[in-house]
């Protein structure tokens, strides 16, 4: 078998690299910058993003979602904001998988967490803010990291808030009125600093009282419940008394009022009659004396059962009629 021979190879293809003349380096050059041009100046921003586009590192514009052209050779460089998408920042706890049962981290985060209250306890709070990039020029220049920059502070405006509220409202009836300040503020202080970022949502993940104390204040809370459950049957009950009160008193005044104008017109009635009744006496006296017997016989007379005679020169009572016997 012959040695490799390194120097007759080279002798052998010396005639064809005499060939190869500087003019079709050249050409080589040229296209081999073509493509390298043509796939630098080409880029796409994707769907949920924007791209600022930076020539010789000054910002210069903003391009929206597709297909987009930019001085090739690295004159103009493109970077994407994901301004559609939102981001979250967890405070307290960790999420170490998202799904149908979300992992949590184990490990407390107290430095985050644990909080001053306005009538001096201690809470536990944790919180989660969800937010967007609504400027990218402020998100890429304005500010160093925009991030860190939100989480602190949002520390400081929920230990703000916080330490305005007593213990009870933390823990119980205002969590609503806390997520909202927060929310207000935290906005205020990130447009204050450029930072770019839009509050979407602040959400209180859980609060509770420290471990040690936990006990004492879930009995507290039990008893605040019980009063409220007492306090709440109370108004029931006199929801419901206080009204039948009212409708039976206005009942009973209605018909005193009712029984009062009856008692008047009858009194008004009788007056009128006796006042017909005199008027006619004036006028024909024994007429309305023989009248006024007759009327009061056909009264009475129904309500005897028995009529007796008595004969003024004898002392014996003589039956004559038998009212009531005869009406049976």
């Amino acid at each position: 078998m012959k040695d490799f021979n390194p120097t007759e190879i080279l002798d052998t293809l010396q005639p064809d690299l005499n060939q190869f003349s500087v003019k079709h380096l050249i050409w080589v050059i040229i296209a081999v910058l073509i493509l390298y041009g043509s796939a630098t100046s080409v880029y796409t921003v994707p769907e949920d993003s924007k791209a600022v586009v930076l020539r010789f590192g000054k910002d210069t514009r903003q391009e929206e979602p597709g297909l987009h052209f930019k001085l090739p050779f690295g004159i103009e460089k493109h970077y994407p904001v994901p301004v559609k998408r939102i981001f979250k920042e967890e405070f307290g706890f960790r999420t170490l998988k998202a799904s149908v049962t979300t992992q949590y981290d184990s490990r407390d985060y107290p430095s985050e967490s644990l909080m001053l209250t306005g009538d001096l306890n201690i809470a536990d709070v944790e919180w989660v803010v969800q937010y967007k990039i609504f400027d990218p020029r402020q998100y890429m220049f304005a500010i160093r990291d925009p991030q860190q920059a939100l989480r602190d502070l949002s520390e400081s405006v929920m230990r703000l808030v916080v330490g305005d509220q007593t213990a009870t409202q933390v823990l119980t009836v205002g969590r609503s009125e806390i997520t909202s300040e927060v929310e207000q503020k935290l906005q205020d202080l990130l447009n204050l600093y450029k930072t770019g970022l839009r509050v979407e949502s602040v959400t209180l993940q859980d609060v509770n009282p420290p471990e040690m104390v936990k006990p004492a204040f879930n009995s507290v809370n039990e008893a605040k419940q019980e009063k409220e459950k007492l306090i709440n049957e109370a108004r029931e009950e006199r929801n419901t008394t206080v009204p039948e009160a009212i409708g039976l008193a206005k009942q009973k005044v209605t018909e005193a009022e009712g029984y009062a104008l009856k008692r008047v017109n009858q009194a008004q009635g009788d007056a009128d009659r006796f006042i017909s009744i005199l008027n006619a006496y004036k006028s024909a006296k024994e007429v309305t004396r023989q009248r006024l017997y007759l009327e009061t016989m056909a009264e009475v007379l129904p309500a005897v059962e028995e009529v007796y005679v008595i004969d003024g020169k004898s002392n014996t009572p003589l039956p004559i009629l038998q009212l009531g016997r005869g009406g049976k």
